[in-house]
């Protein structure tokens, strides 16, 4: 059984127009949904970076009962820690517990916005880990202290803090972030189907936590003008996140995808009015054990139409192959 959710893109929409995608999402019978975390767009034709926790604010009072998470949020430069941790419990409260909150090592696309310069991935870890430290001790409540390599905090408490605080779910890549967060989180992130992973952090968590990964989608009733969309808004998605993570800017990943063809991201992303091909696009997920699946349309002016099509014919289709979800939430505090 596996949870289908969908993705408030904010590299692609503005404040208003998320917070009425939130909406039309929930209405449509999505089973959760994730917001990414951004100050910049991968690509200058996506054209968008709001602020994500101002919409994640009104998102949780406009909607009604559909969980929703950060898909992820870095709390190692542009955010500190324990800033990190009051923002999460306060959308935990505004919600009424249904946020979770969704943690990795970010990308220098959006964090060499505060001057600092850009770790090594080995540095990035190891702040991560501290930072998640961070955030557990304070969404535990009482008052935390510490003075780590990376982070100091001084006598911070959350005053406003929701009932048995927010669940925390963690971004992985490979088996030391595995070893490494599977003990201490309370879900799993990852963008790639790999069953290894999921093996690998059920052993390590020692319970059966929800996993959570993202498919994009470009819907659409012309197959070649949502190829051309995907090609034209999503092709940095196949440089993978090594190659992600790095790059400082729009500049840098339109370099690197200017020789990329919309062939090519056709057979990553799939494209155009059969659902059929989407659903059979969840399938690696599926296979590989996670247990919810994000989905991202393409193109930020599809949303309304693609959230009236989710409704009528895709979540059907979902459900009918995969089965309706009846397991765990989006994260399970433990």
């Amino acid at each position: 059984m596996t949870s289908f959710g969908y993705t408030l893109m904010t590299e692609q929409r503005g404040p208003r127009e998320l917070v009425a995608d939130a909406v039309a999402a929930e209405r449509a019978g999505f089973d959760f949904e994730v917001m990414s975390d951004h100050y910049f767009p991968w690509l200058d034709e996506m054209g968008h970076a709001p602020y994500a926790w101002s919409v994640l604010g009104a998102v949780a009072t406009a909607t009604e009962h559909v969980p929703f998470m950060t898909y992820v949020t870095c709390p190692i430069m542009r955010y500190h820690p324990a800033v990190v941790a009051q923002k999460a419990a306060t959308v935990g409260l505004l919600s009424g517990g249904r946020f979770a909150l969704g943690l990795g090592a970010g990308e220098n696309l959006n964090e060499h916005v505060v001057g600092r310069g850009w770790p090594t991935a080995d540095v990035r870890q190891e702040m991560l880990d501290e930072a998640v430290g961070i955030i557990r001790d304070l969404l535990g409540g009482g008052y935390v202290t510490t003075q780590g390599r990376h982070f100091r905090v001084d006598s911070a408490k959350l005053w406003d803090l929701p009932d048995g605080g927010v669940p925390l779910a963690v971004a992985v890549s490979g088996a030391q972030s595995v070893q490494r967060y599977a003990p201490v989180a309370d879900a799993m992130v990852a963008v790639q189907p790999e069953a290894e992973l999921v093996r690998g952090w059920d052993a390590a968590a020692g319970a059966e936590l929800p996993k959570i990964g993202q498919q994009p989608i470009s819907w659409g009733p012309d197959a070649g003008a949502a190829t051309d969309r995907a090609h034209s808004l999503f092709r940095w998605f196949g440089g993978g996140w090594k190659v992600n993570a790095e790059l400082p800017g729009t500049a840098g990943f339109a370099a690197a995808t200017q020789f990329v063809r919309p062939d090519d991201v056709a057979a990553a992303i799939p494209c155009g009015p059969d659902v059929d091909t989407h659903v059979e696009a969840v399938r690696p997920f599926v296979d590989a054990g996670f247990t919810h699946v994000a989905l991202v349309e393409v193109g930020g002016e599809m949303q309304p139409d693609f959230c009236e099509f989710a409704r009528t014919t895709l979540l059907p289709a979902l459900r009918e192959e995969y089965g309706k979800s009846e397991g765990p939430g989006l994260a399970v505090r433990r």
